[in-house]
């Protein structure tokens, strides 16, 4: 397996398991995942030659719906946190349990 491709399978790995804790609400646990996406793209980026390989563009082209759905989450889940923000600006503590569910 060529380099690219295996830099390719990393990068798909993280972006699956970041895809698994968007859906819970342990900020520790998306942090890491979003870590390991930022690391895997980097050594993506850092091989260079994946532009060149035809193996490489088509795995990287059949990414793009899933990078393109975890971007949208990630989109939605800030809006959703900074609509919580906006309530408990405008209501002070009396929102309080609207916002973090106490």
């Amino acid at each position: 397996m060529p380099l690219g491709l295996a830099a390719l399978d990393d990068l798909f790995d993280a972006f699956e398991d970041l895809r698994d804790v968007l859906g819970g609400t342990d900020a520790v646990a998306i942090e890491t995942a979003s870590n390991r996406v930022s690391r895997a793209a980097a050594s993506v980026r850092a091989i260079g030659a994946w532009r060149s390989e035809p193996a490489v563009v088509e795995r990287l082209s059949a990414m793009v719906p899933m990078l393109e759905s975890a971007r949208v989450r990630v989109s939605l889940l800030a809006d959703h946190a900074s609509q919580r923000l906006a309530i408990l600006a405008a209501h002070g503590s009396q929102a309080a349990p609207l916002t973090y569910r106490r």
